[in-house]
């Protein structure tokens, strides 16, 4: 396949403590352990994955778990170059990140749309699974949209039953003419290996977030605010619906705009910019796309009355910055 050179095995290592006695941590009976040096406390721990060359200008789409913490990334190219590669960013939400690497004449793979994707279509999963070298399966696209798998927090993932293994991860998924339709990201698997369910993360998607990596350092993303749950029909009679639509503020982050605009826990979230919700997961995915600051209508149901209010989209910050607000007085 012409998509094989442009397909990278990353190398990431990470410097940890060694189990050590626990006073070895205490400076003052340090003293006493004389030429013990910290170095001999530490050790390189090293995982494997792959990635995907994707310009001239060096950048590689690999997952962000493949590079989670590295001290030093280590690059390998199916021609037998191998250089240090720089991280330009990285979204733990999506699962990617983008690196750098300085070398010549790259191979670069094509991408495709990836909503041309049908079910049916041949695919081949170009990786390094276990370490053997790099390695390609093929099998075809099960599934398009999958998600509710508990993986990420934006998931839209393409299902394929070609075989996905450990080190394949951050590596290509193409078509038959060798273009990126996907980032191969997971398996399902209940012994470790594959058994013909595997998840890649779309080519639209991963191009998407490339560039917002390369030009900003970081993906922005609309945000409401809000911790969602879903409106079960028994839920949903209870608050006087007739059918379960929309979803319960279960809720609201400190100062964040659905608080500022009023909403409380135990509201029922009927529309957002007077489009029906759904599914709380689809309309997490439809907000993160609406740029902060956009002014958009909702309707809730507070006390059995539908109330109309307006929210200003704020930015969604990272996962650590979120405190909620979950008041069961309201």
């Amino acid at each position: 396949s012409q998509a094989a050179p442009a397909v990278v095995n990353i190398y990431s290592s990470r410097i940890v403590e060694r189990d050590q006695h626990p006073l070895m941590s205490d400076p003052f009976f340090q003293q006493f352990f004389s030429g013990d040096d910290a170095t001999a406390h530490q050790r390189m721990l090293s995982s494997l994955g792959s990635g995907v060359i994707v310009s001239q200008d060096g950048y590689v789409l690999t997952n962000h778990h493949v590079i989670n913490d590295a001290d030093q990334i280590q690059v390998a190219l199916r021609d037998g170059r191998e250089t240090l590669a720089e991280v330009v960013g990285t979204d733990p939400e999506s699962d990617l990140a983008v690196l750098r690497i300085d070398l010549d004449d790259l191979p670069v793979i094509e991408l495709t749309d990836s909503r041309n994707v049908a079910v049916g279509d041949v695919a081949l999963a170009i990786g390094n699974p276990f370490g053997v070298g790099q390695t390609v399966t093929m099998g075809i696209i099960s599934a398009t949209g999958r998600s509710h798998l508990g993986l990420n927090a934006y998931e839209d993932f393409i299902q394929t039953d070609a075989a996905i293994n450990p080190g394949n991860s951050g590596g290509a998924l193409v078509n038959a003419e060798g273009a990126l339709v996907g980032i191969n990201t997971a398996i399902f698997s209940r012994s470790g290996g594959s058994q013909g369910i595997g998840f890649a993360i779309p080519a639209n998607l991963a191009h998407s977030v490339l560039d917002e990596l390369v030009t900003r350092g970081r993906v922005i993303r609309g945000w409401l605010g809000i911790e969602a749950q879903a409106l079960s029909r028994e839920l949903a009679a209870s608050f006087g619906l007739r059918t379960p639509q929309g979803v319960i503020v279960a809720g609201v982050v400190s100062d964040g705009p659905a608080e500022r605009a009023g909403l409380q826990p135990g509201d029922v979230l009927l529309s957002i910019d007077n489009q029906a919700i759904l599914d709380a997961r689809s309309t997490m995915s439809d907000i993160a796309s609406i740029a902060p600051g956009t002014e958009l209508p909702l309707t809730v149901v507070r006390n059995g009355e539908r109330i109309q209010m307006t929210l200003e989209v704020g930015e969604r910050p990272t996962p650590t910055e979120m405190t909620l607000d979950r008041r069961s007085d309201s």
